[in-house]
């Protein structure tokens, strides 16, 4: 393991190198001198704190967000790389205005904290009420105890307190179903106990995204535990949200792309990217503002140092993450053209941990080749490869288009317990582990960009024999994307 005495020796003793690139010891010197200024004194920090606490959380359609475009375009320039604004359509946006809660029952009454979930449902200003139920866990055991008292109530669900990321992803899991059931039940709508710590209240996205149309909301975790020891000792209770939601149809936003174009084959591309949107209730740092000051430190050292890699390398900072990856399809279909020419896709986003190694989408081709990329970088390892598809980041749509395609995996830290949340602040990124990620994302991009191998680019049918062998389908249909590449909307072409 480096430590980081000696990351910065290093980066001091090799700072003042001259390399031309060309020969293969060159392009290793290259590689070795980025990496040094990468693990030196670096404008990283300072451009994660002024994403987080200036602009702060920025949501796709937001005033913030479009201060966080322009920010972004600023900064690589600045650094001197050719950037482009690329515009795409957001058919269902949704924002936030307020939201508050009323509980009244028998000489009760509360005003719990609450926030809205992605695509819920506003209410008329006046509110919208109905009594409130215990629904447990939201099994189907709970909503058959509830039987036909669940039709025209809130129903409250419990939620275990999230420690991990492995528990966000039984969260999404989880939510999915106890949504379809509650659905069948007729419900007016669902409050769930916030799963983060005392206080802290976070967005999750309601599962069907906007063909939603009930009040969802999350309640703060103490005052949902006292709701229900309420309900518990027989207390009725009825509860009266009042959301003031956005959301508006066929809105457009923008990706920043920054590239360095190559010098033997520009026709190649490698893309590299980060989401630049987070949801506004915290400062949107470990989701995702670390990554994209992270990527922009590294198109900027290398424009620094004036390397000229091989293949063109595009830095990506995409848009519409949280409402479905809109940024990064967008871009798909935009550069429909050349997609043959993409070389690989990667997408970095869980937060400051440190880098394990790399999620290889299910192609078993594409394993050796970064072990083999990884290897002149293995004092920041070990590093362990995880061949299955993921779905939940800007991978999604390159993966989907048949492109070898990558995840960065990455120790948890603090991502689970801050995600989505109103703790997604600063304090929360260990910046010297994120500078050594830089270093890693820094020495892949550069082997990626001068590498000879060219992996084909797969089919429909081939992604679907990928489906079929994996549990990607399931991961699709939780996350609502099943449909659109069923019916030809998202993903390649037959």
């Amino acid at each position: 393991m480096i430590r980081r005495p000696l990351c910065v020796a290093v980066a001091l003793a090799l700072g003042m190198a001259t390399v031309v690139v060309g020969a293969s010891g060159d392009i290793d010197a290259a590689r070795d001198r980025l990496i040094a200024a990468l693990l030196g004194d670096t404008p990283l920090q300072a451009d994660l704190e002024a994403l987080s606490d200036r602009i702060g959380g920025r949501a796709t359609g937001s005033e913030a967000n479009r201060r966080a475009v322009d920010w972004a375009d600023s900064r690589l320039r600045e650094a001197g790389v050719d950037v482009k604004r690329e515009g795409f359509t957001v058919p269902a946006g949704w924002l936030e205005r307020t939201a508050r809660a009323e509980v009244k029952g028998e000489g009760v009454q509360l005003a719990p904290a609450i926030v809205a979930m992605p695509y819920s449902a506003g209410t008329p200003a006046a509110g919208v009420s109905g009594p409130l139920l215990d629904g447990g866990r939201g099994g189907e055991a709970d909503f058959a105890r509830l039987g036909a008292n669940a039709s025209g109530a809130f129903v409250l669900i419990t939620q275990d307190e999230l420690a991990d990321v492995d528990g966000l992803f039984r969260e999404y899991t989880e939510t999915a179903a106890i949504e379809q059931r509650a659905r069948a039940a007729k419900v007016a709508g669902l409050v769930y106990m916030s799963s983060r710590a005392p206080g802290i209240l976070y967005r999750h996205n309601v599962a069907i995204g906007a063909a939603n149309t009930r009040p969802m909301v999350v309640m703060e975790r103490n005052a949902a535990t006292k709701v229900q020891r309420l309900l518990a000792a027989g207390t009725g209770l009825a509860i009266t949200l009042h959301l003031d939601v956005a959301a508006p149809r066929d809105a457009q936003s923008e990706n920043v792309i920054g590239e360095i174009r190559g010098r033997e084959r520009p026709d190649e591309i490698v893309i590299f990217g980060s989401h630049l949107d987070a949801w506004d209730l915290g400062g949107g740092t470990l989701d995702n503002g670390a990554n994209i000051a992270m990527l922009i430190d590294v198109a900027r050292q290398m424009a620094k140092l004036g390397l000229a890699p091989a293949r063109t390398v595009r830095f990506a900072m995409w848009n519409g993450e949280e409402l479905g990856m809109l940024g990064s399809w967008g871009y798909v279909k935009t550069h429909a053209a050349e997609l043959d020419r993409h070389v690989v896709a990667e997408s970095t986003d869980i937060g400051c941990g440190r880098i394990t190694g790399f999620f290889t989408g299910g192609r078993p081709d594409v394993v050796p080749v970064v072990d083999r990329l990884l290897q002149p970088l293995a004092g920041f390892g070990p590093f362990e490869q995880i061949d299955a598809p993921l779905v939940g980041t800007d991978n999604f749509d390159f993966l989907l288009e048949g492109i070898p395609n990558l995840v960065a995996n990455q120790k948890p830290a603090l991502y689970g317990p801050s995600y989505h949340a109103s703790n997604d602040q600063m304090e929360q990124c260990d910046v010297g582990d994120l500078k050594l990620n830089a270093a890693v994302i820094g020495g892949l991009i550069w082997g990626y960009a001068n590498d000879s191998t060219s992996l084909p680019r797969h089919t429909r049918t081939e992604v679907q024999a990928l489906m079929d062998r994996s549990d990607l389908d399931d991961q699709m249909k939780t996350f609502n994307f099943w449909d659109a590449w069923e019916k030809g909307v998202r993903g390649r072409k037959p």
